[in-house]
């Protein structure tokens, strides 16, 4: 047997070993994942909110099961967004983003990657809104800009907080600047979401980055964050080849840029709900008293005036 012929046998067994290798969907489908230690039941994963007990790595998580963590299991309503024009530029590389909306839509059960919802923290109505980093990597385009904007509507017109889980890599390239005029609306609506005092809370989710921290994402009254969690604009490999020097291995994590004064505060996913109930009764009491302050300085005004006359 010459070289030749071992080459080509030797490249028959890899051919076989591979087409032995479970596919995607094949893991998607499977009761099993893998964390620190290898394999670990998802089930198990799912008991504990998707978070890891040995390493206590905050797997990512779908928007619904999300809003069960923060509102309890079905206690909210999904909100149904308008859905603009699907693919505006018509993009085709490898594949047409036509196909791509499909496969993500199909994996998602959801429309785009922003959901928005409405329920109740501590008997508080809430606006909340999140993105599903498995829509495409969580990217922004014109229909979760909309989405975006629809939750910050809803809040005003019903004038609750809005709370927002932010994740992805920022905005999507397949819809060009149409995306990225999506920066600049979302600011525009959260600034009008402040004109009428009411309190807008981010918790920033695995992995945060690009034109999401550019935009909507970095407005919050007040910030929190999982654990561990990415939160940056660029990438660590260009900062560090444009600075030319060593980052730290925590650089860009949730507790670095918490030591920074960019996050206020790192909460476990357990106690998030419990966080954010405390902030929005701290927030709208004193909305409240304010209120009634007002109240109380124009009933003391029309007494003067009335004894006045």
């Amino acid at each position: 047997m010459n070289w030749l012929t071992k080459a080509i046998n030797f490249g028959e067994k890899i051919k076989k070993v591979l087409r032995k290798r479970p596919s995607k969907e094949d893991i998607a489908n499977s009761d099993w994942t893998s964390c620190c230690k290898g394999p670990i039941l998802k089930k198990d994963l799912e008991n504990n909110l998707w978070v890891c007990n040995l390493c206590g790595k905050h797997h990512r998580i779908s928007c619904r099961q999300r809003f069960d963590i923060v509102f309890g299991k079905n206690a909210y309503q999904i909100l149904e967004s308008p859905i603009p024009t699907e693919d505006p530029l018509n993009w085709v590389d490898t594949k047409s983003y036509r196909d791509r909306l499909k496969i993500a839509r199909k994996k998602t059960n959801q429309n785009c990657a922003v959901m928005i919802a409405k329920g109740k923290i501590n008997g508080i109505e809430v606006t909340a809104g999140a993105i599903n980093f498995d829509f495409i990597g969580g990217s922004v385009g014109a229909a979760e800009g909309e989405a975006i904007i629809y939750g910050v509507q809803h809040a005003i017109d019903n004038q609750t907080p809005y709370l927002f889980f932010p994740c992805g890599g920022g905005q999507r390239m397949f819809e060009s600047t149409i995306a990225l005029a999506n920066m600049t609306r979302t600011t525009l609506a959260i600034n009008e979401l402040k004109n009428n005092n009411l309190p807008y809370i981010v918790c920033f989710t695995d992995p945060t980055a690009g034109g999401i921290t550019a935009s909507f994402a970095m407005l919050g009254d007040i910030h929190l964050a999982e654990p561990g969690c990415l939160i940056a604009f660029a990438g660590k490999r260009v900062i560090q080849a444009t600075v030319k020097e060593e980052l730290s291995s925590d650089f860009q994590t949730a507790e670095f840029v918490e030591k920074h004064g960019f996050v206020d505060r790192v909460v476990h996913r357990k106690d998030i709900q419990k966080e954010v109930g405390k902030l929005l009764s701290i927030l709208l009491r004193k909305n409240s008293d304010i209120h009634l302050e007002n109240l109380n300085e124009t009933s003391e005004t029309n007494i003067q005036t009335r004894e006045a006359s």
